[in-house]
């Protein structure tokens, strides 16, 4: 974050990223858009207290079934996850919270059905919740295809982030927006051309990918 900082790059919440992509927002130019997967407990006790610190935004991507106490229909977890209580404090601090599934699946196996309940009942979990519509959504393993993101874009949302490793531009469309991973092993001198967008598919090539990292996203353009 002090880098970032350092080198008076904007920064933004995903919705506010998708929206300066759709003119319908603005931005300034290039803003760095920081996104947590899952919905960990560690993001209340660790990340959400830097946020505060040097007044980032960011967005959460909550898989409504791993909340701890999640009320008629919790899944599995795989680890401490967040409370409900914490997810609200998140969005009281100024964090965009979105939905990541019900039950992290890999979407693009799921018969339509149980594809549609995935996607419809996390959104409806979260806004229920929240008292404020979710426009996103993040692909579990960052996997998607042509019918899950016609499924998405059915079940009302404006916006979903894959992995991809790459900056986001309009052509990929903004049902599979790319993001860059950054692990808690990144360091500086790495973190810098990925949040520049360079050098990366050697950097990626170079890297072993954990699927609870922290991702950092490029903006799509707008036209």
């Amino acid at each position: 974050m002090t880098w970032v900082i350092r080198q008076a790059r904007p920064h933004a919440a995903a919705d506010q990223a998708v929206a300066r992509a759709g003119g319908t927002a603005a931005l300034p130019d290039r803003p760095i858009v920081l996104t947590f997967d899952d919905g960990f407990a560690d993001f209340h006790a660790i990340a959400l207290p830097l946020l505060r610190q040097y007044g980032f935004t960011a967005t959460l991507f909550v898989t409504t079934g791993w909340i701890a106490l999640a009320g008629p229909s919790p899944t599995v977890s795989p680890g401490r996850m967040l409370t409900w209580d914490q997810v609200c404090a998140a969005v009281a601090s100024g964090v965009e919270v979105a939905a990541h599934s019900h039950s992290q699946p890999q979407l693009d196996q799921l018969p339509d059905a149980q594809l549609d309940r995935e996607l419809t009942i996390s959104k409806a979990l979260l806004e229920d919740r929240l008292g404020s519509p979710v426009p996103g959504v993040a692909h579990p393993f960052g996997y998607s295809s042509a019918r899950v993101r016609r499924a998405v874009r059915a079940a009302g949302y404006r916006y979903a982030c894959a992995v991809g490793n790459a900056i986001a531009n309009p052509g990929r469309g903004l049902f599979a927006l790319p993001r860059l991973t950054v692990k808690r092993s990144t360091r500086l001198w790495t973190f810098g051309p990925i949040a520049q967008g360079e050098h990366l598919p050697l950097i990626f090539a170079k890297s072993g990918l954990s699927p609870r990292a922290g991702r950092w996203s490029g903006v799509p353009e707008p036209r």
